[in-house]
């Protein structure tokens, strides 16, 4: 009876994952087919590969993208820190009033926000990069602060308020104790900034001026055309890339987990 449900528990979740990835497989698919047409198949090529390579306008986008995402991220990492920290150290009803005020731009429709943050950024500045870069540092900032929290709610702050007894001043504190019992969620929340800033379109759409384009307006513009297979070939890289990273941080977590457990054992 077990093995029976163990069986059925895998082919359920086998279900789920096929569900999930199915689209990125015929993405994947896709990204090597000759022919540019999503229903024939012409032969396995590389072409697209090469053509994305030589492709201007594509190349352009993406190192707006990535530069976009990992500044915003940077930038969301060093406001959320101190803003969960203060936070954190709030009574009561400031804490839950400002975790609320924190919850509202991720709850909020999108539309809702980009047309917001569009309103309020053409009287300061003209539309453009430093539109769209203020825009995501923006909607990141929350996604920061929602990674970090739950782990400064699970450290020791005897250890912290220790280290400060014992002579040691707050920056000393901060960097040497603090700041390694709250980096898995900083890098947890810096992941998720660059992730949500590559992945978002109707923010960027309300707050980028001419010129500037990310993918997903790019790939916007190209729906009434039809999207060209280099954009399928991007993805798939984008695609590995990301899932590499996310297997590297896995590893250096459990690596860094069976470190301090031995440690603590030794102890």
């Amino acid at each position: 009876m077990k093995r029976l449900k163990d069986i059925l528990s895998g082919i359920y979740i086998g279900f789920i994952a096929l569900i999930l990835y199915a689209p990125i497989l015929v993405l994947i698919v896709l990204s090597f087919n000759d022919s540019r047409s999503r229903v024939t198949w012409g032969g396995f090529t590389l072409n697209w590969y090469v053509t994305l390579f030589s492709n201007k306008q594509i190349l352009e986008a993406l190192v707006t993208t990535v530069i976009l995402a990992l500044a915003s991220s940077a930038v969301a990492v060093l406001v959320g820190v101190p803003g969960a920290l203060g936070i954190h150290a709030m009574s009561k009803k400031k804490y839950k009033a400002f975790m609320t005020l924190t919850n509202i731009p991720m709850l909020n429709a999108d539309i809702v926000t980009g047309i917001a943050l569009m309103l309020w950024l053409v009287h300061f500045i003209p539309l453009g990069f430093g539109s769209v870069l203020l825009a995501h540092i923006t909607f990141n900032i929350p996604y920061v602060i929602l990674s970090v929290m739950p782990r400064i709610q699970q450290m020791n702050v005897s250890v912290y308020e220790a280290t400060r007894d014992l002579g040691a001043g707050p920056v000393y504190s901060f960097f040497k104790v603090l700041l390694p019992e709250i980096m898995p969620g900083i890098i947890s929340g810096f992941f998720m900034a660059f992730t949500m800033s590559m992945d978002d379109f109707v923010i960027t759409y309300f707050t980028k001026g001419a010129g500037v384009n990310t993918l997903s307006t790019l790939i916007y513009g190209q729906i009434r055309k039809g999207i060209k297979p280099e954009m399928y070939a991007l993805s798939t890289l984008i695609f590995i890339f990301v899932s590499l990273i996310l297997t590297a941080f896995n590893v250096f977590s459990e690596k860094r987990k069976a470190k301090t457990l031995k440690e603590y054992e030794n102890y």
